[in-house]
């Protein structure tokens, strides 16, 4: 998901640079202009922002919205299924809509089947409609038995029922 963000950002940075604007002071631009004097008592764009509120800017104007919503559900899991659920439960990945999510008991990967429409419901409340639009539920991984200490290596005995 960083990678994204990262490769979005480069992209609109390589954009910038093929079409230059003018910058610097003068010329009609509100933001490249300076203001002159003192603020006074009103507000005033040089006064002090509130760190959330330029966050926010900074989001929007970089197209972030989307990836920010999509880490919102693996970052505030608890918080966007509730602490019961996200006991039992863990996200995996976020594909082009679809949540893997993996349960811990295939009872809970049931359990979770059956509240699916809730779970999407919550997740579309909390982060933001569209966001996750499928939801796909497993159990645990089961273990691999290809590799560890009861593995035999070699064809083993051929001529079993001779």
């Amino acid at each position: 998901m960083a990678r994204a963000v990262l490769d979005a950002a480069l992209a609109k940075r390589r954009a910038a640079a093929a079409n230059p604007r003018r910058r610097g002071s003068g010329g009609g631009g509100g933001e490249g202009r300076r203001l002159r004097g003192y603020s006074g008592p009103g507000p005033d764009p040089r006064d002090p922002q509130p760190f959330g509120a330029m966050l926010e800017k900074l989001m929007r104007a970089r197209g972030w919205e989307k990836p920010k919503a999509e880490a919102m559900v693996f970052g505030a899991w608890e918080k966007v299924v509730g602490s019961d659920i996200a006991k039992h439960s863990r996200p995996v990945k976020l594909d082009g809509g679809v949540l893997t999510v993996e349960a811990e008991s295939t009872a809970w990967a049931t359990q979770l089947r059956l509240l699916a429409a809730k779970l999407l419901r919550s997740i579309a409340a909390e982060v933001g409609h569209n966001v996750v639009t499928k939801l796909n539920i497993h159990g645990p991984a089961a273990p691999s038995w290809s590799k560890g200490p009861r593995r035999v290596q070699g064809r083993g005995p051929r001529d079993t029922y001779g």
